[in-house]
């Protein structure tokens, strides 16, 4: 029986222990959690707040030993020097990186396609193109001869190197995306090689991409993307607001209303909210042009329509420089943002730029009436302020004695010709002489200034029965 018992417990260890080494296991003992894919969305032209993102999502990849990154890229393109720090950072990540152009109706263009092609895989979604990658200036003309044929060996030299696993018609391709500015639709690269894969949604891609092998720092890598759990990478509130500034028709308003804020603190100083939300306005405008395409000459059409603006406060004829100032505003905006054809940027907004014009105008009148009818206001403060007004004798003038003013017993006089004036008169400041006020007796009581009022005496009868 013993012996029995103890055959039992080593079966049961023995069972117990192959249980243990046969159950999934990652290498501290923990069982295999499911796979992690980070999400990167990355859309409009290209930014440095977009780079910024596109590093700190690499870096949490590596951070949280993430088995890819897929990249969703929607971008008219951008700066060179941009594009060449995104390619840097995609070919130097450890981890992955899938290139995806999506949604349906994206496209990956100029500096776009060459992002695309640094991805260690890439795919497209149905109806989204690739290409038209020729180099142009900031202005959107055509680079001068030499300088573009520089520009342009050096890209195809790029795409050379991105490309170098694909066929060589994928290879032709990308150099005339280049050259020719060629583009193509998402069946079209994928037919010759360009692309990887063409995927509807992002989890359909992760299946195709499942067995993949792809190449990392020199090394094959096969990805293991089925069923993996996908984790979306926000974006901070900061790559929110500089993306933004890519927007002509977001930074123009912010022109606007830092214009308007500042002038309003120097129209009426002493407050901090008007100039605080100026200031914070302003720089961001200034960000915003320091990233777009503009025309600086129309940025003097704006600063004359400013000053155009505060001359109207002196102006005898109030009214002719602010409409004169509207125009120069709008005319300003337009020139400034649609004085260059950069195709990777939107143009202004026309209808926004006269309406905004017109509605600063409307606004500067209102503050030119304020500040017009501020300056006839007289002065509120100190002695000047009690002349005009009214108050009551305390002590008889004859013709120095005290009234009431303001609350406050002062020093008066009548003048040395006046009738003397009872306790009780009504009396009107006229002027401060040191610390003495000159009066005189109100109209409605200058008839009757020598006399005691009948109302007194009605109440010292009243008092006497």
């Amino acid at each position: 029986m013993k012996n029995f018992i103890i055959l039992l417990l080593g079966v049961t260890m023995l069972l117990g222990i192959t249980a243990c080494s046969t159950a999934p296991q990652a290498a501290n003992g923990v069982p295999d959690q499911p796979r992690l894919v980070l999400q990167l969305d990355a859309d409009g032209p290209l930014s440095a707040a977009m780079a910024d993102y596109l590093e700190r999502g690499l870096e949490q990849a590596q951070q949280d030993q993430a088995e890819a990154i897929v990249l969703v890229l929607n971008t008219p393109g951008g700066a060179i020097d941009l594009m060449n720090r995104m390619v840097q950072d995609i070919r130097n990540s450890p981890v992955p990186v899938i290139v995806y152009v999506a949604p349906p109706g994206s496209m990956a263009a100029s500096a776009g396609t060459v992002i695309t092609l640094a991805g260690h895989a890439n795919a497209m979604a149905p109806d989204t193109v690739i290409g038209a990658a020729s180099p142009v200036d900031i202005t959107g003309e055509d680079i001068p001869t030499t300088e573009e044929q520089k520009l342009k060996e050096t890209l195809r030299a790029t795409v050379r190197s991105l490309a170098e696993r694909r066929p060589a018609e994928a290879i032709r391709l990308a150099e005339d995306t280049i050259d020719l500015a060629s583009a193509v639709s998402a069946t079209e690269a994928l037919q010759v090689g360009l692309v990887d894969f063409i995927a509807v949604d992002v989890s359909d891609l992760l299946e195709q991409a499942d067995g993949f092998t792809v190449n990392v720092q020199g090394s094959p890598q096969q990805l293991q993307t089925a069923g993996a759990q996908v984790e979306v990478v926000p974006q901070t509130l900061i790559d929110v607001v500089l993306n933004f500034l890519t927007n002509p028709n977001f930074v123009f308003l912010l022109l606007n209303v830092g214009i308007l804020a500042i002038l309003i603190e120097i129209s009426a100083p002493g407050g901090w909210l008007a100039g605080f939300i100026g200031v914070v306005c302003l720089a961001l405008a200034i960000y915003g042009l320091g990233v777009l395409p503009v025309n600086w000459f129309g940025l003097v059409f704006i600063v004359i329509a400013v000053a155009l603006f505060v001359l109207d406060i002196k102006a005898p004829t109030h009214g002719a420089l602010t409409a004169a100032g509207i125009g120069a505003f709008i005319a300003g905006g337009l020139i400034l943002f649609n004085g260059v054809r950069a195709p990777d940027f939107q143009p202004i907004s026309v209808p926004l730029v006269v309406i905004t014009g017109l509605a600063s105008g409307g606004l500067f009148a209102v503050i030119l009436a304020f500040a017009i009818r501020a300056q006839s206001i007289p002065v509120r403060a100190g002695l000047e302020a009690l002349v005009g007004q009214t108050g009551t004798v305390r002590n008889e003038l004859n013709p120095r004695g005290q009234v009431q003013v303001a609350g406050e017993l002062w020093t008066a006089e009548a003048g040395p010709e006046a009738a003397p004036l009872p306790r009780g008169t009504r009396v009107l400041v006229t002027a401060v002489d040191g610390l003495r006020l000159r009066v005189t007796p109100t109209e409605d009581q200058a008839s009757g200034a020598g006399e005691t009022p009948p109302k007194a005496e009605s109440k010292n009868s009243t008092s006497r029965a």
